[in-house]
């Protein structure tokens, strides 16, 4: 079984292939209910969780999910992560492992993979052009289906994982000024003269902060629940939402699924 959290679908992508390669289930974490509920795991299923690093550390929606998650097993599961990227990971899976290790689930192997880059919330940060867009693809293509077989022989001890030259430095200190002052949905604004009403922003937010006005414009609650994982930036057709003025002139990017194919 494969929980999975994606917001501009690299994740999801790797997500999918893998739970194509080793016949697993696939269940999106943003969409599952695991509030009291028990999940069983099949006789020959694996544990795996897929999701996009955020301020060198697992997303908070990620962490709160494997805090509720209860596994019914008759034996202990073979269990592993994939992360996403821009750049470095910092200390992304050692935060997981414990989490994982505090529910009883030793994490026996992971493997970060480097993706387009889609975090445009900070100044000098922006999408890829699209030559590194279409280079980091078919690079992450190539090392996630050589990760596969490692995952169907239960591999242990195997963490493919680029830190980075400072990994503490990287998820405690800024990841901590990353958590309590980057990730608010305050900023976020529709220019209405661009907006045409689709609501694809609504659609697309992982945790249903955004609600459409009376007009059919999006609005965002300011409930604490946002991300700012940008999925409602990247997914707008007609390029309508900022992030104050921190987005100002920059790209758009979700994952192109026939790129990913073609390789």
């Amino acid at each position: 079984m494969i929980f999975y959290f994606s917001a501009t679908g690299n994740t999801r992508w790797a997500a999918r292939r893998l739970a194509e390669a080793l016949d697993e289930r696939s269940i999106d974490m943003a969409t599952f209910d695991v509030e009291g509920t028990t999940v069983a795991l099949g006789e020959h299923e694996s544990l795996g969780f897929c999701f996009p690093v955020h301020g060198w550390r697992p997303p908070f929606l990620v962490r709160d999910f494997i805090e509720r998650l209860h596994i019914r097993t008759a034996h202990p599961p073979y269990v592993w992560a994939v992360c996403t990227a821009g750049d470095t990971i910092g200390e992304t899976i050692d935060i997981l492992s414990a989490d994982l290790q505090a529910r009883g689930l030793p994490l026996q192997a992971s493997c970060s993979l480097l993706m387009p880059e889609a975090y445009v919330g900070l100044p000098l940060m922006d999408v890829d052009p699209p030559e590194n867009e279409r280079r980091k693809i078919k690079a992450a293509v190539k090392q996630l289906e050589a990760f596969i077989p490692m995952l169907k022989n239960r591999r242990e001890g195997i963490h493919q994982l680029v830190r980075g030259r400072w990994p503490r430095i990287n998820s405690r200190l800024l990841g901590y000024f990353f958590l309590h002052h980057l990730i608010t949905d305050k900023p976020f604004r529709v220019d209405k003269s661009k907006c045409i009403q689709c609501g694809l922003c609504a659609k697309v937010c992982p945790v249903g902060n955004i609600c459409l006005t009376d007009d059919n414009h999006p609005e965002w609650k300011h409930t604490g629940k946002c991300l700012t994982c940008f999925a409602c930036y990247h997914h707008c057709p007609k390029h309508a939402i900022e992030f104050g003025r921190r987005t100002r002139h920059k790209g758009q990017y979700h994952f192109p699924e026939q790129q990913a194919q073609a390789e």
